[in-house]
């Protein structure tokens, strides 16, 4: 099994480099920008926001729920 190390992006040049190639270069662009930047402003792991659903983020009205909270699942 190989392990991979994953540090974090402390470049703001690579870190809009990252954000232009989800956005732009694949087919699931849309959707991997915006859990990138769910991640990124929730500080949440990747497979904590890809669970989310829009009961956790959104009130009954539509409006955007000033609080949400979630169970860490890793373990």
């Amino acid at each position: 099994m190989v392990q991979q190390i994953v540090l974090p992006i402390k470049d703001t040049n690579v870190l809009k480099n990252v954000q232009n190639t989800l956005l732009d270069s694949f087919e699931a662009g849309r959707r991997n920008y915006t859990i990138f930047q769910v991640g990124k402003a929730t500080i949440l792991r990747v497979s904590d926001v890809i669970h989310l659903k829009q009961r956790d983020i959104f009130n009954p009205d539509g409006a955007v729920k000033q609080t949400a909270f979630i169970h860490d699942q890793k373990q």
